[in-house]
């Protein structure tokens, strides 16, 4: 994923982290900046509540849309 790709449209999409070592996990964008985007990945399963969760700074090389 590019980050100069994503617009606000794009906050909230669900999204798969895929690890080149490791488990992958699935998230909801909350926001980028520059170099990371920060997502939702456990939120107790209040999803319409994710905005209100820490969001994990993630490579966007290891996310894709889903």
């Amino acid at each position: 994923m590019d980050i100069k790709d994503l617009s606000d449209t794009d906050i909230g999409k669900w999204v798969k982290y895929q690890p080149s070592a490791g488990k992958s996990e699935v998230g909801r964008i909350k926001s980028w900046n520059d170099r990371w985007i920060f997502v939702v990945y456990h939120c107790g399963r209040l999803w319409a509540d994710y905005q209100d969760y820490t969001a994990a700074a993630t490579n966007p090389k290891d996310l894709i849309f889903i």
